[in-house]
């Protein structure tokens, strides 16, 4: 019996056949309320090439703190127009953008705030498991007291932090390994 591996058992290597009918670039519908944001970047690999083919779902509250899933209970404003949830691919070149708002706080671990997030997956060929990440946002005085971003060595924080490039507009690159690599997180 044989037990090597067989291509049902990666993403791709066409994730984009699969995955291009299903894309949300725009998270937040026009009239969502909250700070618009556009998140752009780059998929590289540990030899800083570009990953094409990639895929990346995010997931996030609405501006008010409260996530479009019936497990969140809490009392918060709902936006029937937000889902929260987005898919972007990677171009030739491993770019990718979407838009959305800037998430309010959600309790975390022990009911802590969190400070902003967007919650990350990656698919993409040859990976049998996806990757799970956060962007985090720059000049955000409660990433300090975040208990999530608190496990990650402060000299790799900045990995998960997008930059501000322009008025709105975020950069955060996603580094599969090497130099830089992109902090991931086993859920």
């Amino acid at each position: 019996m044989s037990l090597l591996l067989t291509a049902a058992q990666t993403v791709g290597p066409f994730v984009a056949i699969s995955f291009e009918h299903t894309q949300v670039q725009d998270v937040a519908p026009p009239g969502v309320s909250g700070e618009r944001i556009v998140i752009q970047g780059r998929v590289l690999d540990g030899d800083g090439k570009p990953v094409e083919d990639a895929v990346l779902e995010t997931w996030q509250a609405n501006g008010h703190g409260k996530y479009s899933h019936p497990e969140d209970t809490r009392e918060k404003l709902l936006d029937p127009a937000f889902k929260g949830f987005g898919r972007v691919l990677s171009n030739r070149h491993g770019v990718f953008r979407f838009s959305t708002i800037k998430p309010g706080r959600v309790p975390g671990p022990n009911d802590v705030l969190q400070a902003p997030h967007l919650v990350v997956l990656v698919f993409m060929r040859g990976l049998l498991k996806h990757l799970v990440t956060r962007v985090y946002f720059p000049d955000e005085a409660a990433n300090r007291e975040d208990p999530v971003l608190g496990l990650v060595p402060a000299e790799r924080r900045s990995t998960l932090v997008a930059a501000r490039v322009g008025d709105g507009l975020l950069e955060w690159n996603v580094v599969l390994q090497g130099q830089n690599e992109t902090v991931f997180f086993d859920y």
